[in-house]
């Protein structure tokens, strides 16, 4: 059934095996264990510079741990899926077989189905353990045409084994580790903290109350890899070339699921304007083909990002690679968080650590690429700095735009001082030793931006500011006219001159930036009670209107 689930769309990705233990096989785990070697060692001497994943769920994880601990030199990425090495710590484990062997046969299914599940019992099945046992013979008989006594034990068996034969080589695991586990599954989160301390190894927890979490319709296996950046075609990851653009179910399932209420709270106007000089609603204004760079004034927590998304891929059907903060890719930074989160989310829609060597690729593969020259210095910025640009004097972005024939698109977006207001800023939480010490303990474990930059600009400082809501007002983009930099390639060498079209492009991202805080004031539907109204006359489907442009 989990195959059924994710085959079509790991499919389109992978070359997919499935490994099946017939009813009345008794195949030893060492005799599992050396077949399923047999087949990774035969894949990998066929394509040695590419990787093998391999799913395991529940006993599966026992398999692709071992496998692992005795092949180290197969470039392996593990996918573990509440993995049964813990039956092998669980405190059930030495009186369960015993029990059963003495249980009647008719109350026998409800724990063996426990062992089964790896040793971990999920909450509900507590709750049923604790209910009338006789209730569920009708039941039981059924099964029992399936499901045979003697298959139930060999399994168990198998199960300690394979536990105790993994658990005790997880030190020789040298291989990536994805670690997906349900929040509401004992002892699992033991196993999780166990597993994550390992090199390489990052941790997932859903909220889910299916028995088996891969058999829960929110989740798809393809999905989770691409959010955790563990999808790669060689040895080391390049964010460029690896990256795979979100499915449309993926879309659906993040913009008109997830991030709905967060959208039409923001209600977005999106105008752009058009070679002549004249706004309109919409994108039409954005050239189609790439590559183009957009550069624009980074709003406070990065709350600008979800809307561009979101257009851009309804509208232009084209992802807009983000060049994100090194901090989203830290691995103790992401190495154990929920699956839904803003920042699994930055991967899944194309982000990539900002550096000019990917900027560059990207730009040569004619991408839509988007840059905050300001950094995290804008996005995090200071009391009574809103809408202020941190731009540093070197006009490299230029250059390189330019060295490539690059479209240039400068935009604004106001609307962030309607949502949030700064309580405590950077500035204070430096006055708090422990804010204080927290702060420079994590930006000691990421490369830091702009070092070399002095003064203000350069202090590309890692925190979270603390914010009130606000009764939310709306977002407003602007994208303004678009800069051709073919042909000028004569800036290379020339630096007043790429200074001067520096120079231009920032003042035309303040220009769309005053542009969109007074015509604000002439929108009818800024107010959120007014939005709302419209939207019950409509229906929610429906484009609130704004201000005439």
């Amino acid at each position: 059934m989990e195959l059924i689930l994710h085959h079509q769309s790991l499919g389109k990705v992978f070359e997919v095996r499935c490994l099946h233990i017939p009813v009345n096989d008794r195949t030893s785990f060492e005799g599992l264990l050396q077949f399923v070697e047999q087949c990774v060692k035969y894949e990998h001497s066929l394509k040695p510079n590419r990787p093998i994943y391999i799913v395991g769920d529940s006993f599966g994880g026992c398999l692709a741990i071992s496998l692992a601990a005795r092949n180290p030199e197969v470039d392996l990425v593990l996918v573990l899926v509440d993995p049964g090495i813990s039956c092998a710590e669980t405190s059930l484990q030495p009186i369960l077989l015993p029990l059963l062997q003495i249980v009647p046969t008719i109350l026998q299914l409800p724990i063996p189905y426990l062992a089964i599940s790896g040793g971990s019992i999920p909450q509900e099945a507590l709750g049923f353990l604790s209910g009338n046992l006789t209730s569920v013979q009708p039941l039981v008989a059924e099964l029992g045409h399936t499901i045979k006594w003697d298959t139930i034990m060999w399994r168990l068996k198998l199960q300690k084994l394979g536990a105790s034969y993994a658990s005790s080589r997880l030190h020789e695991v040298q291989a990536q580790i994805l670690l997906l586990a349900r929040d509401n599954l004992l002892p699992n989160g033991d196993v999780a903290d166990r597993l994550k301390t390992m090199e390489n190894c990052k941790v997932r927890h859903f909220r889910s109350f299916t028995d088996r979490l891969i058999l829960d319709d929110n989740i798809n296996l393809l999905t989770v890899i691409k959010r955790a950046n563990m999808y790669r075609r060689c040895r080391k990851l390049d964010f460029v070339t690896d990256y795979l653009p979100p499915t449309l179910s993926e879309f659906k399932k993040t913009f008109d699921e997830d991030f709905k209420p967060y959208l039409r709270l923001l209600s977005p106007v999106m105008l752009s304007t058009l070679t002549n000089g004249r706004i309109v609603r919409g994108l039409v204004g954005v050239p189609e083909k790439g590559p183009i760079l957009f550069v624009s004034y980074h709003s406070l927590l990065a709350i600008d990002l979800a809307p561009i998304c979101e257009e851009f891929l309804r509208e232009k059907r084209r992802v807009v690679r983000v060049m994100a903060h090194p901090v989203f890719y830290w691995e103790n930074f992401a190495s154990s968080s929920q699956e839904l989160s803003f920042f699994t989310n930055i991967s899944l829609y194309g982000g990539v650590p900002v550096s000019p060597f990917n900027m560059y690729r990207l730009l040569e593969r004619n991408e839509f690429v988007l840059l905050f020259p300001g950094g995290i210095r804008e996005a995090l910025h200071r009391k009574g700095e809103e809408y202020k640009l941190f731009w540093p004097d070197e006009a490299e972005f230029v250059r390189m735009a330019a060295s490539l024939g690059a479209t240039v698109i400068p935009f604004g977006c106001v609307g962030e001082d309607d949502f949030l207001e700064l309580f405590l800023d950077y500035n204070e939480q430096r006055s708090i030793p422990y804010l204080h010490n927290l702060i420079d303990s994590v930006n000691q474990n990421f490369s830091r931006i702009r070092d070399t930059v002095k003064g203000d600009d350069g202090n590309q400082v890692f925190h979270l500011p603390a914010v009130l809501p606000k009764v939310p007002g709306r977002l407003y983009f602007l994208f303004g006219k678009p800069i051709e930099l073919k042909g000028m390639k004569n800036i290379l060498k020339d630096r007043k001159s790429a200074n001067k079209v520096y120079m231009h492009i920032k003042s035309e991202v303040e220009n769309t930036i005053a542009y969109l805080k007074k015509k604000r004031e002439e929108d009818p539907y800024r107010s959120i009670t007014q939005r709302a109204l419209y939207q019950a006359t409509w229906g929610v489907s429906a484009q609130v209107p704004t201000f005439d442009p």
